[in-house]
């Protein structure tokens, strides 16, 4: 029967070095905790205490009175109990998922084709292209906005000038933003239209690192273009588009500026509200800090679970 030996250095962790020296004690890492110092007060000043200030909001009847002095009142869990009883907010949260579904789903899309397209393309195209997606990147959500609200302006609008042109049939007069329908396009597409020129940057930057070797002997080996994108390329960049595929969801299901602009220009408000414009309207508009709160936090642990899951795959990605 075999006898499996342990070493004795392995067994003893105190066990003087080769050249009967004590171990060295490992030092406390002051240095990167020094280093990090100021990053974690100004997060804990600027985002950890308005977030408790939210949290204990949401759980007081907090309206104007409290704005201009009177001392809030706690109340539990009722502000939390209107909102989830609420229809309106149950409306808002829905539409709030629909357009994020559809913006995410064509800003991942087209990015990643432009991305593609890049690869293609000679250097003085390519350099187009990017400046091109640089400046609608540059472009403020609320200037774009004004800029596509005069693009489908109901008397002066190029669309309806040019739909009338194609179609033969006067669209003059046709105003884009009384549908609620026609209003969330409209809206996709702007928000769409700024989203992507970071999907594009940031698939080309991981099309860029896609070995050509790999690519040449597919070829050889007889495969197309799909193929190679879909067996090759894709697993390649796997990790960046889970990346920004995750970033799309939280940004654009907490879109606000296009919506509110585009109400400004002509929308129903009570039609075509958002999760970030109906937290503005209840907390600002309505004075319901109270109500506000309690939705901020909710639309918190929506986010919650999906930016868990970012930072989770930020993490395997490094240690990979």
């Amino acid at each position: 029967m075999s006898t499996i030996s342990i070493p004795e250095v392995a067994s003893s962790p105190a066990a003087p070095s080769d050249h009967g020296s004590p171990p060295k004690r490992r030092k406390f890492p002051w240095t990167p905790l020094a280093l990090l110092a100021p990053a974690l007060i100004m997060l804990a000043v600027f985002i950890g205490w308005p977030l408790v200030q939210l949290v204990i909001m949401s759980f007081q009847k907090f309206g104007r009175a409290q704005i201009f002095g009177a001392p809030p009142e706690f109340i539990g869990l009722q502000n939390y109990a209107e909102v989830l009883t609420d229809p309106e907010f149950w409306g808002v949260l829905g539409r709030s998922i629909a357009l994020c579904v559809v913006s995410v789903v064509a800003t991942m899309l087209l990015g990643v084709a432009i991305a593609v397209l890049m690869t293609k393309l000679g250097a003085v195209m390519r350099t187009a292209v990017s400046v091109s997606l640089l400046l609608a990147w540059a472009m403020p959500a609320l200037t774009a906005t004004i800029v596509w609200g005069w693009i489908f302006d109901t008397q002066y609008g190029l669309v309806n000038w040019a739909l009338t042109q194609l179609t033969g049939e006067n669209w003059m007069g046709h105003s884009w933003l009384i549908d609620p329908v026609s209003f969330f396009a409209v809206a996709a597409i702007i928000i769409t239209w700024g989203a992507i020129p970071f999907v594009a940057f940031s698939t080309y930057a991981g099309l860029t690192q896609v070995p050509d070797e790999v690519l040449e002997a597919s070829s050889l080996d007889g495969a197309g273009g799909l193929a190679r994108f879909r067996l090759i390329v894709l697993p390649y960049i796997r990790s960046i588009l889970l990346v920004v595929l995750v970033l799309q969801v939280i940004w654009d299901l907490r879109v606000f500026a296009q919506i509110y602009a585009l109400q400004s220009i002509g929308g129903v408000r009570a039609e075509t509200n958002t999760i970030g414009v109906y937290i503005y309207s209840v907390s600002m508009a309505s004075g319901d800090l109270g109500a506000g709160g309690a939705i901020s936090v909710i639309l918190v642990a929506i986010l919650l679970p999906i930016s868990a899951y970012w930072i989770r795959s930020m993490l395997k990605q490094e240690e990979s």
